[in-house]
């Protein structure tokens, strides 16, 4: 029996932007959820799923343009999966990234908020990522203007990004605008070098090929890091002429962009694109780039884990430092107190406030970041931080407690998925003064500090805006120990 053909909506107002950054408008009582559309467009939407309470749909024609709408800056604009709000004025962006942490922090959480801080803004709308990683494939996107049977094998070929909810299609990418040059003439430098001498791009499905991923990461003074990485076609099992062409490729790499400082190849013979497992290999300059922040240097290896936008991730931390000195000036004068960092990463949010405490205390579950935070301690010459590797849920109980010092002040600054419920009840059982949690997610955020309200009130809240041009963000939220008295 054939499927009920899902019909097509004419001349559909954008009311607003909902979670998630899609579109939003109301149908005969359903709310109706668009990707790239905003606020006051007038589109024509082909409905793709139907609910009780919502349906899903596209935009196939653009009806009347909204007054707020602006001209996508990106060619690749509504095929690639980034970007998403490029037509949306960034003062717009902003605006309902703010609101989301309310909706999300209200509605989820059903929590007493403090007026909320203005979101921070970022000062570079483009070029601001340090971390980009771009796919091969051997059978890219096809565009709507193509003729696939006439196209070689070699035009079937691209390097660039998934498209979103596709694992084995790459759109090939001609200009990417979020990481300054030479990204771009990096990465096609690449691309038609390996064409040109026939090295194979990755199948997807198939697992083989020679060139797999290829990895670019700056700092915000202007050192540069290339990570090649290749498929098991290129490693050393394949033999004396694989080896030959990867170091050939390397070497004109290495002569086309002397401005490199550090080129590292990885073999991948894995069914997934992580690196954190595999050996990096150095193969030209030095072995890591240094980030800089108010005097203190953080390593960066090719493994190493830093907030993608360096300048944001300044603002980020002066937040968090600035709710910090708050607690501590509640504090009796002159106490130095014991600052616990959990999911620490490389130490940064640590060692930021290292200068404050009597101890910085950092947990992070992948050990090679805790290494690497303990290195970053070292070069700055904090002796006050102590690093562990482990999972949160575990490692943090009364007895670790017991050997560190009961903290203070708790940063949380987890993934995505948020805390585990038994990493809140041990902060609970903890009662340190001061908890300020640094969320990229305010859904997981608010579903964590309804719990922990319990024993604390919100004292405040600040949105940073980490990614441009995205739903994407940060917010920072201070909570404040209930006296038993109150």
């Amino acid at each position: 029996m054939a499927r009920k053909k899902k019909p097509l909506l004419q001349n559909i107002t954008i009311e607003s932007i909902a979670a998630e950054g899609k579109a939003l408008a109301h149908i005969d009582g359903k709310v109706l959820f668009v990707p790239q559309a905003i606020p006051g467009d007038v589109v024509d939407v082909q409905i793709t799923r139907i609910r009780r309470g919502y349906m899903e749909g596209y935009v196939t024609r653009l009806v009347t343009p909204s007054p707020h709408r602006t001209n996508p800056f990106c060619c690749h604009f509504g095929r690639c999966g980034g970007c998403k709000w490029q037509a949306l004025p960034y003062p717009m962006q902003l605006q309902y990234k703010q609101q989301q942490v309310v909706d999300q922090l209200v509605r989820i959480g059903r929590l007493d908020l403090p007026e909320i801080s203005p979101i921070l803004g970022s000062e570079k709308t483009v070029e601001y990522r340090n971390k980009l990683e771009y796919t091969f494939s051997n059978r890219r996107w096809i565009l709507t203007d193509e003729e696939p049977e006439s196209l070689s094998d070699e035009e079937l070929c691209g390097v660039g990004f998934h498209i979103s909810g596709m694992f084995d299609k790459v759109l090939d990418i001609t200009k990417c605008h979020l990481q300054r040059e030479p990204t771009n003439a990096l990465r096609l430098f690449v691309r038609d070098y390996a064409l040109k001498h026939n090295l194979s791009f990755f199948d997807l499905r198939e697992q083989h090929g020679f060139m797999r991923t290829l990895v670019i990461r700056t700092t915000s003074t202007g050192e540069l890091m290339v990570i090649v990485v290749f498929g098991k076609d290129a490693g050393n099992s394949a033999g004396p002429e694989a080896v030959d062409k990867r170091n050939a490729l390397l070497d004109a790499l290495s002569e086309a962009f002397p401005e490199i400082n550090s080129l590292y190849y990885v073999i991948n013979p894995k069914g997934n694109d992580t690196i954190n497992d595999l050996d990096c290999i150095l193969y030209k300059g030095e072995d890591a780039l240094y980030e800089h922040m108010e005097g203190l240097r953080f390593k960066i290896g090719p493994k190493s884990f830093y907030q993608t936008n360096s300048e944001q991730a300044y603002s980020l931390y002066s937040v968090v430092r600035e709710y910090t000195r708050e607690a501590i000036s509640m504090m009796p004068e002159g106490y130095k107190p014991v600052i616990y960092d959990l999911y620490t990463g490389t130490g940064t949010i640590a060692l930021f406030l290292a200068s404050l405490a009597s101890k910085v205390v950092g947990i992070e579950y992948v050990p090679e970041a805790i290494e690497d935070a303990k290195l970053n301690a070292k070069i700055n010459s904090i002796e006050n931080a102590a690093f562990f590797a482990g999972d949160m849920k575990e490692i943090l109980n009364a007895e670790f407690i017991l050997q560190n010092g009961a903290p203070d002040i708790v940063v949380l600054d987890p993934p995505r998925a948020g805390i585990h419920p038994d990493v809140a009840r041990m902060l609970l059982e903890a009662s340190p003064k001061e908890i300020i949690y640094v969320s990229c997610n305010p859904a997981t955020q608010a579903r964590d500090l309804a719990i922990l309200s319990q024993r604390y009130r919100i004292t405040a809240v600040q949105p940073v805006d980490m990614f441009p041009h995205t739903h994407h963000l940060e917010n920072v939220v201070s909570l404040t120990e209930i006296k038993k008295s109150q």
